[in-house]
């Protein structure tokens, strides 16, 4: 029995040996699978630009349902689309509905402009995907 651990950690030194002589990265090219690899890579960078091209998309239309409500949409309407995008916010679902409440904004006037796109949002009366649940959308008081 002896003799059959030595083997082991002899085989477990000539591992690590050989392992510290691997290279840290190599090139995709030369990867296993490297062609299978390349195709999966250029099918997620392809999804990923169609991603991003539409959230651009939803946030123009976004920018456009603000415009009406706020005097410096041209100026700041993108950056707030995206701020209000990246509130907190509370999802409570019920029977009919999944309210989506955002977080008030950082001043009132922005709070009042983007619960008025909510508002426009709720008229679309928008379905949940794969529910009946009816999305409605609002900005929550600010905590006096």
């Amino acid at each position: 029995m002896g003799g059959h651990q030595g083997e082991s950690a002899d085989e477990v030194a000539k591992l690590t040996e050989r392992q510290k002589n691997l290279p840290v990265r190599i090139p995709l090219a030369k990867a296993p699978d490297a062609e299978k690899a390349m195709k999966l890579s250029t099918e997620r960078n392809h999804l990923t630009n169609i991603l991003k091209m539409a959230a651009y998309q939803i946030e123009g239309t976004l920018v456009e349902l603000l415009r009406p409500h706020y005097a410096r949409t041209e100026d700041e309407g993108r950056t707030l689309i995206q701020t209000a995008l990246r509130s907190s916010a509370s999802i409570e679902p019920t029977e009919k509905e999944l309210h989506v409440k955002l977080a008030p904004l950082s001043s009132p006037h922005r709070s009042k402009a983007i619960a008025l796109v909510c508002d426009t949002l709720n008229k679309m009366e928008t379905i949940f995907p794969g529910t009946d649940m009816r999305i409605k959308f609002s900005v929550s008081e600010p905590n006096i």
